[in-house]
């Protein structure tokens, strides 16, 4: 009978180390809450009519933010949120069940389409803010762009320097471009 040896392989000591640096975060978080005296974590549930139910204390911390500002916040968490469904609706289509070879292709071409545009997005709006706009928020679709920027006013250089940016960032033409100015 063979004696059995015992390899450490590669995929060994990085599944290890893995489970170690897990351990280790769970640990820290676990640490650095904050605990809950115990007449805090008390929650009143009485639903007679004079009792009142309280289930912790909220604070509003984006209470000094304008109206530009919650335009773009929005914007952007409306943005993610219809790329977020146009992805799971394309690995639901990728992953369906009765699709030719064809079209997993044409289905995976327009995945990728959509991640390049995400991408084009994100490097858009940097390079929009960093010519000095406070903030930014790009819409590409493939065929048209819309950009829109907080700013007191908008001078013709600085439109320029925008499609210049979208130009050499797209393919898309120059009079499919538009730019909206928010103050």
């Amino acid at each position: 009978m063979k004696k059995p040896t015992i390899i450490i392989g590669k995929k060994q000591i990085i599944m290890s180390c893995l489970t170690l640096m897990l351990a280790v975060a769970v640990y820290i978080n676990y640490a650095s809450a904050p605990s809950l005296s115990k007449s805090e974590s008390k929650q009143t549930s009485s639903t007679s009519s004079g009792d009142v139910i309280n289930y912790g204390e909220s604070e509003f911390v984006n209470s000094d933010l304008s109206a530009a500002s919650d335009y773009f916040a929005q914007a952007r968490l409306d943005k993610m949120n219809n790329r977020d469904e146009a992805v799971q609706t394309l690995q639901t289509i990728i992953g369906g069940g009765d699709l030719t070879e064809n079209e997993m292709v044409v289905n995976a071409i327009d995945a990728v389409g959509v991640s390049k545009l995400i991408e084009s997005e994100g490097t858009i709006e940097s390079l929009v803010r960093a010519q000095g706009f406070e903030d930014c928020v790009a819409y590409l679709d493939g065929e048209s762009a819309k950009i829109v920027v907080k700013t007191e006013g908008l001078s013709k250089a600085q439109a320029a320097s925008i499609k210049e940016i979208i130009l050499g960032e797209t393919e898309i033409s120059a009079e499919n471009i538009r730019i909206f100015e928010v103050k």
